[in-house]
């Protein structure tokens, strides 16, 4: 009997690692772990290396082939003698607000950077944080040789620890110092930033063989998770992707890179060779834990909740800048509960209002990419929200085009999974693997009814 050819995907995202084993020609999944990272918008990277060990056991060393999908932006710095400086520095911390805001104007504004590396910096982006290491931590900033993203890392630590690491054109779009549109560094506005040079990642071609495994697996590239995610979804053109994690991510594919001044889509590349328009906001899933817990009960109650409501909450609107926010780029905003009557002062119009004020936001974010071009025939909406009656009924409504709700997966994980398939095969595109929908919801309510009172407010409070 033939060996089935293994390749292994992991998500190395803010809370956790997740490893997924699947059959190379189709995708079927065949073993999964998960380990867990520490709370916090700072973090030993050393932490994400022994959470993958630990999900990975059993599971790597079966493996033909790995990649790593990781979370965007957070800043690894390495010494001399590559020991990790100080804790990463996560894409959710904000303190780099006003190293964003001084970078910016020392280039001479938002059009200077999104023609240099297609984004408008906010505190998310890794030019920013080195700005911010350079300037609050001197003694650190003295020590640091080297600078890589935490998928990098993870492929590093993966491959032996190189003197050469590596990573990829999704994952280096996303660092300010790289640009999609010309596919190189711009070392530049690294030492703008940080004050002098330091040793970056090699970028891999998309399914490059990057290394090998102790076990003899190869490792392709990997790449950032919302470059993952569109590998594992398959997209195709039309669908926008809506995925409602701790964070909030909007995203398609394109063939030409995006510069937006307004600094609301990023203009970064995929993993594929292509571009990945993308928008993101810092308030999601939690937005719903936390409405739930206010409510005095779980998710599950908050879902039955909001079903009950009617669209537009009676005329309740929530901001949900409940971690400040990233786009819009108001880092120190809190949130807000307007409208208040005693008509709508209920657990129902609360709970609905919270769902729409999640997704509202979102919303802005697929009317940006239609601004350039991109074409939104459904929403594709993925992560742990997604799973919610209410949160699939609402987002209809709200974004006013279907709604496919693909079968749970860890899209992160398969997707970098079919990197490692692809890099294995040596083919020109990667392996074809069958997208499972789980459900299509069509909108019923205006979205107009929901969409034009959180304008209203948002603009008066925000501008």
């Amino acid at each position: 009997m033939t060996r089935m050819t293994l390749v292994a995907g992991i998500d190395s995202s803010t809370q956790s690692c997740k490893v997924v084993l699947a059959d190379a020609e189709s995708g079927a999944v065949v073993g999964t772990g998960r380990a867990d990272h520490p709370d916090g918008t700072e973090v030993d990277p050393r932490a994400w290396w022994e959470a993958l060990q630990k999900a990975g056991d059993g599971l790597l060393d079966r493996a033909d082939a790995v990649a790593v999908g990781g979370q965007q932006h957070g800043m690894v710095v390495l010494d001399a003698d590559d020991e990790v400086v100080r804790p990463a520095l996560l894409w959710n911390d904000t303190r780099s607000a006003g190293a964003a805001r001084e970078l910016t104007h020392e280039l001479g504004g938002p059009q200077a950077w999104a023609d240099a590396v297609g984004l408008v910096l906010v505190a998310s982006f890794t030019v920013t944080k080195l700005r911010w290491l350079a300037t609050n931590e001197p003694a650190n900033a003295a020590r640091v040789e080297r600078v890589m993203l935490p998928h990098d890392y993870l492929t590093w630590q993966l491959t032996g620890r190189p003197t050469q690491a590596t990573t990829d054109r999704g994952d280096a779009s996303g660092t300010g110092y790289w640009s999609a549109a010309t596919e190189s560094y711009r070392p530049d506005l690294l030492e703008l930033a940080f004050g002098r040079s330091l040793d970056v990642p090699r970028v891999a071609s998309p399914a490059e063989i990057v290394g090998v495994t102790p076990s003899d697996a190869v490792v392709a590239p990997g790449t950032g998770d919302n470059m993952g995610a569109a590998l594992g979804l398959t997209l195709e053109p039309g669908d926008v992707v809506v995925s409602l994690g701790t964070s909030g991510t909007v995203f398609a594919v394109s063939d030409w890179p995006v510069t937006d001044v307004t600094g609301i889509v990023a203009g970064f590349a995929d993993a594929t060779g292509r571009h990945l328009p993308l928008v993101a906001t810092l308030n999601a899933a939690r937005v719903l834990s936390a409405t739930a817990t206010m409510l005095g009960t779980d998710l599950a109650g908050l879902d039955r909740l909001a079903m009950q409501a009617p669209p537009g909450s009676g005329g309740l609107v929530f901001l949900p800048y409940l971690d400040g926010e990233r786009t819009p780029d108001l880092p120190d905003a809190t949130g807000t509960l307007t409208g208040l009557t005693r008509a709508n002062m209920t657990q129902p119009m609360l709970a609905r209002a919270a769902i729409e004020g999640m997704l509202c936001g979102l919303a802005d974010g697929v009317d940006a990419l239609r601004a350039h071009d991109v074409a939104v025939e459904r929403i594709v909406l993925v992560g742990g929200a997604a799973q919610s009656a209410a949160v699939r009924t609402v987002a209809a409504d709200v974004f006013g085009v279907p709604v496919v709700v693909p079968a749970a997966a860890e899209y992160v994980a398969r997707g970098a999974a079919r990197q490692a398939a692809w890099a294995l095969a040596g083919t020109e595109t990667p392996p074809e693997w069958p997208l499972e929908v789980d459900t299509t919801v069509e909108p019923e309510a205006d979205s107009a009814q929901i969409r034009e009172p959180y304008a209203e407010v948002r603009a008066r409070l925000h501008g």
